[in-house]
């Protein structure tokens, strides 16, 4: 029987927490109803018997503390609420038993923001890790030695798992459930929950944030021009003459303030005025492609697809509603 440890962090959003604990419960029923012996050992595993979640509105009891656990097999860490570096400190107790956890033998997965206390642990240094889009920016400041893709929802490296955004989340459970009980079991766990099976990236969920949280202000005025003016032909060379630095010089800062190049940050802010427009407007494909400043059809849906993970006429399809109806 495999243990399943799901952490009660302090401000943890209980969505996650209970989700999991469900479709892993709901595992062992279905072992159950054909005779056999459960699959998972789940329990609830906190730093004190009862703990605050989703900003206090509830109070979650745990089954047992971490000093009681010496061996578990998986550690689920759900997301987490409120003012993150605040929340990290809250928990950081939690840090060196997980910690030790790994290192005999245990499995991670991290749910969305539950992100920021596994990288806190220092296990993600050099791996990928997926979070909700919205945090992106706050995590790379916060771990810029963790490969953070924001499109993707679930990743998996040497035993540490993680998710994107939200309810994404389902999808990770669902890809644990998988691989420690079988593709039948995991559809079924998808049927009776009615989640979509097999969501790969998050990307048409996300919404662009140029990172403007950082000090250099001739890369904010950059930025702030480049938002203004995005319809217009922008050379690196405009930018870098218009604030009278070098371009390599410029590329360099560019990217450590932003995260994103140059040419990135540019396509960035094309392709969310093309969804903005595909969202909203009846305009056909090409007059939504001029109007975000491409003249070339198959650049623009190249782009395009490689931001958003959908062509122009897939996303007009699923967030268009006029044009749904």
């Amino acid at each position: 029987m495999k243990h399943i440890s799901i952490l009660v962090p302090k401000g943890a959003i209980l969505g996650s927490l209970e989700g999991s604990r469900q479709l892993f419960s709901q595992v062992n029923e279905f072992f159950k109803a054909k005779g056999q012996p459960p699959l998972f050992k789940v329990q609830l595993v906190g730093l004190t018997k009862e703990t605050p979640v989703s900003g206090g509105l509830f109070t979650v009891n745990a089954d047992l503390l971490i000093g009681d656990i010496e061996k578990t097999d998986l550690i689920i860490i759900p997301a987490i609420d409120g003012e993150i570096s605040g929340a990290i400190e809250k928990n950081k107790d939690f840090v060196p038993w997980i910690v030790k956890q790994y290192e005999n033998g245990a499995e991670i997965a991290s749910l969305c923001l539950g992100a920021f206390l596994l990288a806190s642990t220092g296990l993600l240094k050099g791996r990928k890790c997926a979070t909700h889009w919205l945090a992106e920016n706050d995590f790379r400041r916060m771990f810029p030695d963790v490969s953070l893709v924001t499109e993707k929802i679930i990743t998996d490296e040497h035993g540490i798992y993680s998710s994107g955004g939200a309810f994404s989340y389902l999808n990770l459970i669902l890809y644990l459930i998988e691989k420690y009980a079988g593709r039948e079991i995991a559809v079924l766990s998808a049927k009776v929950f009615a989640i979509e099976l097999d969501r790969e990236n998050q990307l048409s969920f996300t919404i662009f944030q140029g990172q403007k949280e950082h000090e250099d202000e001739s890369v904010k005025k950059i930025q702030e021009f480049i938002e203004k003016n995005f319809q217009e032909k922008i050379t690196i060379d405009q930018l870098a003459s218009m604030q009278a630095i070098g371009r390599r010089n410029l590329e360099r800062r560019f990217k450590k303030a932003t995260s994103n190049t140059i040419v990135e940050y540019i396509q960035r802010v094309k392709m969310e005025a093309a969804k903005i427009s595909l969202e909203s407007s009846r305009e056909n494909i090409n007059e939504v492609m001029y109007k975000v400043g491409y003249t070339d059809n198959k650049a623009f849906r190249t782009t395009f697809k490689r931001i958003t993970g959908l062509s122009p006429i897939q996303y007009r399809s699923k967030y268009n509603r006029e044009m749904a109806v």
